[in-house]
């Protein structure tokens, strides 16, 4: 009996159509905004009223709420297209930190809260950035200081976030802050929803990064802002999932988030594939075209085989979540595998273009300096490799074997 590894035919069908949309609008239009200098909201308008006519808007989002209400398998399929453009994600309203935040307000939110705030993000009238991280945490979300106290009908919260990505271009931001120091340590937190502006809230400034930044950089990704929050006062009905609740809905929309960011670096990782072998098609060196050289095959070869696995991996966890199985051990070993791979195969990609990698003349250069983000947010490849070795260690002692905690049980 074999193993199917086919993909349903409107999986397939929804996939070429994000692709060629990809390809066909979303790429000239960034040789427009880029190149041309185009006005960016002009552009964005026109790709995403392009897209809602072809009925590609927020496809992890259920059709009754307006979206395509794809699963697990095809939103990997259509994420690992969107991710080709830095302009395909917001051009069908699939942006991060957006779309993670949408899930959690569509699950956890109460009708007033999703007629409120959900609807204007999922109609693409506003963004909301997620205000979870502090310097003195760092990776450790319990160590939050921020602090929330309830005041009649209020909360009134104090504290500071850091790198609250897309915070400087938000409408709404959820904010996570300490609730109950008293109880148990994964329940003393609580989440609340804010309008932007608000006096109680504000941005100190985008940090800066290592990222190579242009004009348009804090426009589309809206940066990663240092905020203080001064006696900011929030409704009591804007308390997101319950008091105590926090903790748990913030690590499902980090989930989610790591697997958008796995889809994209595979998408990210295949153009750079694409144009590195275009590059050494088209170039010959001492006489000789460049893809002749044994060296350079095997270049590719390497990054083909990253790519294999990568997509292996997400194919996998989609499976898993479409059948409701616990994905948490796959889906930390993919979060850290898929960061050093987009950032082997974009090096290598640099490599093979030479100087012209090196220079800002291609996307090579600006996509490198940005991509080491990726083995840091979500959770460093430290902590997901406790995590992963943890688990290595409990399945041997419960089983005898490591197995089960390494792709033993893959369906």
């Amino acid at each position: 009996m074999a193993i199917d590894f086919e993909i349903p035919a409107e999986a397939k069908a929804i996939r070429e159509k994000v692709r060629k949309f990809v390809q066909d609008e979303c790429i000239p239009a960034e040789e427009k905004l880029i190149g041309g200098g185009g006005d960016y909201k002009t552009i964005l308008g026109e790709l995403r009223g392009k897209a809602r006519a072809q009925g590609l808007w927020c496809p992890f989002i259920p059709k009754e709420w307006g979206g395509m209400g794809l699963g697990p398998l095809a939103n990997a399929l259509v994420q690992m297209e969107t991710g080709e453009s830095y302009l395909g994600a917001l051009a069908l309203n699939t942006q991060g930190p957006d779309d993670a935040t949408m899930l959690t307000l569509l699950i956890h939110g109460t009708d007033f809260q999703k007629e409120k705030f959900l609807k204007p993000l999922l109609n693409g009238d506003k963004r909301i950035c997620y205000s979870m991280t502090e310097k003195a945490a760092g990776a450790d979300a319990t160590g939050m200081q921020t602090r929330a106290v309830r005041d009649g009908d209020n909360w009134v919260l104090n504290g500071e976030k850091w790198f609250s990505s897309a915070a400087s271009v938000a409408d709404i931001a959820v904010v996570m802050a300490k609730t109950d120091p008293d109880a148990p340590r994964h329940q003393q937190f609580s989440t609340f929803i804010v309008e932007l502006p608000n006096p109680g809230y504000q941005i100190v400034r985008d940090i800066k990064t290592m990222a190579i930044e242009g004009p348009l950089s804090h426009i589309l990704g809206g940066g990663h802002a240092e905020v203080l929050i001064q006696d900011l006062v929030v409704p009591a009905e804007n308390l997101l999932g319950g008091q105590g609740q926090g903790f748990n809905m913030g690590q499902h929309r980090l989930a989610y988030g790591r697997l958008r960011h796995g889809m994209h670096n595979i998408a990210m990782a295949q153009r750079a594939l694409d144009m590195a072998t275009k590059h050494v098609t088209e170039r010959s060196t001492f006489g000789q075209p460049l893809s002749n050289r044994q060296g350079v095959q095997w270049m590719l070869a390497d990054c083909a085989s990253e790519l294999y696995m990568a997509r292996l991996m997400l194919l996998h966890i989609a499976y898993k979540a479409e059948h409701g199985m616990d994905l948490r051990q796959e889906n930390s070993i993919a979060k850290v595998f898929l960061a050093h791979m987009v950032h082997k195969v974009v090096d290598t990609a640099i490599q093979l273009h030479g100087a012209l990698g090196y220079s800002q003349d291609t996307p090579l250069a600006r996509w490198y300096t940005s991509i080491r983000s990726q083995r840091l947010v979500d959770g460093p490849d430290e902590v997901h490799r406790w995590t992963v070795g943890r688990n290595v260690i409990k399945a041997y002692q419960q089983h005898g074997t490591t197995a089960s905690a390494a792709g033993g049980d893959l369906i």
